[in-house]
C-alpha cells in the first residue's frame, strides 16, 4: 500500500491493523473475549501466555464469524453506523496519493460534510468526492454528522465538472443518513441542488465510480451517486429512507422492533441491493466489519476501485453516458404492461 500522505489536515486515521472497537449490542460475548486477550497481552510475562492468547483469538474469530453470518438488516445498519467505521477521510489517507483538497462552491461557502479533491488511486489520476461525518464530537458537529448542505452538493458538482474538463475519472464515497433537513439548507435550495446533481451527473462525460462505504440514505446519497458503477461495502446500507424514518411513518413509532421490521422491509443491505439490480457489486469487509481492521478494509476497497476504474476508463465517454442513463432509468422496473 502507498504511504499515508496528505498535504491537508484531513480528520481520521487508523493504525494499520485491528482497531479498538466499541462493541455493538450483539457483540457482547466478543467484547468479553477481547478484554481477556488485552489483559493477557498487558502482563509482564506475556510470553508465557502465548498459547492461551492464540486460543482466545481463535475462539473470538470463530464467534465473530458466526455472529456476522447471522446478522439481520437492522444489525447491519448498526454496523454501518459504528463510530469507529472508516470514513472518506480515512480512505483518502490510506490509499489516495498526492491528495489536494478543493474547497467551496463559488456561490455560498464550503461544506465540510463533503470532501473533494484531486489525487491518485493506483495508476489513475482522479477527482475524489465523499461524505464526511467526523470522528470527534467537534468534527461531527462541524460536518453536520455527514448530512450535507446545498453548498456541499454544489461544491461536489463543480469539482466533478472540473474533472470532466480535464478528462479525469470521478470516485465518490457515499456515507450519509441523508441531506441536512434544516431551515437554512432549505432556504438555500437543498432539493434543487440535489436535483441538479442528478441531472448533471447523468450526462457528465467522464467515468464515475461510486461506493457506499457506510450509510446511503435517500437523495443525500444519490446527490453524489449517479455513476457508471455503484458498489457497496459488505455491511453498508442503501435505501430511500432510514429504518427509523420508515418505522415512524408506517407504525407512528420508531423502536427496536419497528426499526428491525422496517430495515427488513426496505431491502437495504448490500446483498438485497445487488439482487434488485440497484448496485453492481459488494466489497468484502474484514471479519467483524471494517471498523475492526480498517487497514485491510482500505486495501480491499483500493483494489476494487482500481478494478472498476480499469473497466470504465476503457469505454468511450459518450457510451458511458448512454449506459449510465439507461442504468438509472431501469431502476425500479418490475415488468412490462400487457395489453388486454
Amino acid at each position: 500500500m502507498p504511504p499515508k500522505v496528505s498535504p491537508v489536515s484531513l480528520p481520521g486515521g487508523y493504525p494499520a491493523q485491528m482497531a479498538t472497537a466499541a462493541p455493538l449490542p450483539f457483540e457482547t460475548p466478543v467484547a468479553e473475549l477481547d478484554e481477556q486477550i488485552r489483559q493477557l497481552e498487558a502482563r509482564d510475562d506475556v510470553e508465557q501466555w502465548g498459547d492461551e492468547i492464540e486460543s482466545l483469538r481463535s475462539s473470538r474469530d470463530a464467534m465473530l464469524k458466526r455472529l456476522y453470518e447471522q446478522l439481520n438488516p437492522w444489525d447491519m445498519v448498526k454496523v454501518a453506523r459504528h463510530p469507529q467505521r472508516p470514513q472518506t477521510a480515512d480512505y483518502i489517507n490510506a490509499f489516495c496519493r498526492d491528495f489536494r483538497e478543493l474547497h467551496g462552491d463559488r456561490r455560498y461557502g464550503d461544506d465540510p460534510a463533503i470532501i473533494c479533491g484531486l489525487g491518485r488511486i493506483g495508476p489513475f489520476k482522479v477527482m475524489v468526492v465523499g461524505h464526511q461525518k467526523g470522528r470527534t464530537t467537534e468534527e461531527r458537529i462541524k460536518c453536520h454528522f455527514g448530512c450535507a448542505h446545498p453548498e456541499g452538493y454544489r461544491k461536489a458538482m463543480a469539482k466533478m465538472q472540473l474533472a470532466a474538463k480535464f478528462g479525469l475519472p470521478v470516485v465518490t464515497f457515499i456515507d450519509t443518513p441523508g441531506a441536512y433537513p434544516g431551515i437554512g439548507p432549505e432556504e438555500r435550495g437543498q432539493a434543487e441542488a440535489i436535483a441538479v446533481n442528478l441531472r448533471e451527473m447523468s450526462r457528465l462525460q467522464t467515468p464515475i465510480v461510486s461506493v457506499v462505504i457506510g450509510e446511503g440514505g435517500s437523495g443525500g446519497a444519490l446527490g453524489i451517486g449517479v455513476a457508471d458503477r455503484v458498489d457497496m461495502m459488505q455491511y453498508a446500507w442503501y435505501s430511500v429512507i432510514s429504518p427509523e424514518g420508515c418505522a415512524a411513518i408506517l407504525w407512528k413509532e420508531a423502536n427496536e422492533t419497528t426499526n428491525a421490521d422496517a430495515a427488513k422491509a426496505l431491502n437495504l443491505t448490500a446483498s438485497d441491493n445487488v439482487r434488485l439490480g440497484i448496485v453492481d457489486g459488494v466489497v468484502e469487509e474484514p471479519l467483524g466489519g471494517a471498523h475492526r481492521d480498517p487497514g485491510l478494509a482500505a486495501s480491499r476497497l483500493e483494489r476494487h476501485i482500481i478494478s472498476r476504474l480499469e473497466e470504465v476508463t476503457a469505454l468511450n465517454p459518450r457510451t458511458l453516458v448512454e449506459q449510465r442513463y439507461d442504468r438509472f432509468r431501469s431502476l425500479g422496473q418490475v415488468g412490462s404492461l400487457q395489453e388486454g
